[in-house]
């Protein structure tokens, strides 16, 4: 990212020690093309108060496994795991998920996503951004519905970013399967990476940590006034109004006592922290709380990394992993720190206005494959090895859904005997996007945004909001 300066026989000793200071900062704090961007692009702010907080599993998660158990399918498709009880009468799932099942009166199933997309690029482009295509794309084509939102409810008063990704959804390998695309880096996400659990995590760049820190950014700041020959040539570009807008927010996200505890996890009592999980996936959905909190809208946290097994995703081929060995391996954490969430988002009032979604691209395959492994390590047996394994499945998926001020404690759509094929209410990704895109408060029907020709395109394409997962 280049920016215009002053040439530095022009600047005195203290401009260039703002120029060295103060905007390197700003470039660093994840806010993408940040000098680069219009003013005129933004939007006002909706003024509505309601969130959402995708938690995605990379991959694909087994329904068979966990939400939709097929006990009585044939022995080439039941898994290992038996069904148990839940606190709704007639709702079963899998004894992976205990502390799931005792809290079922606070969420909904939704067993009957179905689409064409077979590849992990394709599938996640349908989930993610309503395109139809099913096949993979090196690039998405259109902007995921997080960076739609982002740009209609966009705030530049806002010290905290609206739309932040810890461990953001933004790759699968070689392949980008999410991002503004046409709407233009301004409306990525503010990304926290790492993991919050280690005991030297910080967010870079979020909150000066002395008074003196904040009042010499403060000082250095107050120059930007004075480098005339930076504006002039800012002018020049028709830059200048968002240049100021920017800079702007990147001092407030640095100096701002808000934005700093908002991502301080230590100010949790150790308690709540334990309750979630002291490990990667337990901290970032008890961040994703304390920013909702905060008053951040958008919010996607990824499951995956070496809590997911050898290969750090959900993606249970049997190449790649033993595929009830790794559900074994990761579903006691995604059970206890997901509960959580919805425990805690409802503990706090934030029911209403909150939506918590744990999705991902698909499901797997309900008949179960046997191939050798291709490298031993976590949940995966050594070279060779022929173990389990569920491939891709597009044609039936379930998705959890919590708060919104929905009606909780329901299954909406079903599956067959064996999980393959959906036989009740057939939900399609367009249908899903809208059904978010109505819980913030957006028009879907009636909004289209242009795409790099101008030409206008609408946010869902034949697409229907699902009526129980909208608030009364």
């Amino acid at each position: 990212m280049r920016v215009p300066v002053p040439s530095s026989s022009s600047q005195s000793p203290q401009r260039r020690e703002f120029l060295r200071f103060g905007l390197s900062a700003f470039g660093a704090l994840s806010l993408p093309d940040v000098l680069r961007l219009q003013a005129s692009a933004g939007q006002p702010a909706s003024g509505q108060k309601t969130a959402i907080i995708l938690v995605w599993m990379r991959g694909g998660c087994s329904h068979l496994d966990t939400f939709d158990p097929k006990p009585d399918a044939p022995s080439e498709y039941r898994g290992p795991f038996k069904p148990i009880e839940t606190k709704t009468p007639g709702l079963r799932m899998t004894e992976l998920l205990p502390k799931l099942a005792n809290i079922s009166d606070r969420y909904t199933l939704l067993r009957s996503v179905a689409h064409t997309g077979g590849g992990h690029p394709a599938g996640s482009l349908q989930v993610l951004a309503g395109d139809t295509d099913p096949q993979d794309k090196v690039q998405p084509v259109y902007p995921d519905f997080m960076s739609v939102a982002h740009r209609l409810r966009y705030d530049p008063q806002k010290a905290i970013p609206n739309y932040i990704g810890v461990n953001p959804i933004t790759r699968y390998d070689s392949f980008t399967i999410a991002g503004p695309t046409y709407l233009g880096g301004k409306y990525a996400p503010f990304s926290v990476l790492g993991d919050p659990n280690a005991p030297n995590f910080r967010v870079p760049n979020i909150g000066l940590a002395t008074d003196e820190d904040r009042q010499r950014l403060h000082g250095r700041t107050d120059l930007f006034k004075n480098l005339d020959s930076m504006r002039r040539e800012l002018d020049a570009a028709g830059s200048s109004g968002a240049f100021n807008q920017f800079q702007g927010q990147a001092l407030n996200l640095l100096t701002s006592p808000e934005a700093a505890r908002a991502f301080d996890l230590n100010l949790e009592s150790p308690k709540l922290r334990d309750r979630y999980g002291r490990n990667a996936w337990g901290q970032q959905l008890l961040m994703a709380r304390r920013l909702v909190e905060a008053g951040v809208e958008i919010i996607t946290t990824e499951l995956s990394g070496p809590l997911c097994g050898r290969v750090q995703n959900w993606d249970d081929h049997a190449v790649n992993h033993h595929v009830f060995d790794a559900l074994k391996f990761r579903m006691p954490t995604v059970d206890q720190a997901v509960t959580a969430l919805i425990e805690d988002v409802y503990e706090r009032g934030l029911d209403k206005r909150v939506l918590v979604v744990l999705a991902g691209e698909f499901g797997r395959t309900p008949k179960i494959s046997h191939v050798a492994s291709s490298g031993g390590g976590v949940a995966s047996g050594a070279t060779g090895t022929v173990q389990p394994g569920r491939d891709h499945w597009p044609k039936a998926n379930t998705m959890l859904f919590a708060g919104g001020g929905i009606r909780t404690g329901r299954v909406i759509g079903a599956t067959d005997r064996f999980g393959e094929n959906v036989t009740d209410r057939r939900v399609s990704p367009q249908d899903f996007l809208a059904t978010l895109y109505q819980h913030l408060g957006i028009d879907y029907e009636n909004t289209a945004l242009p795409d790099q020709t101008g030409r206008p395109i609408h946010i869902v394409q034949n697409g229907k909001a699902i009526p129980e997962l909208v608030a009364s």
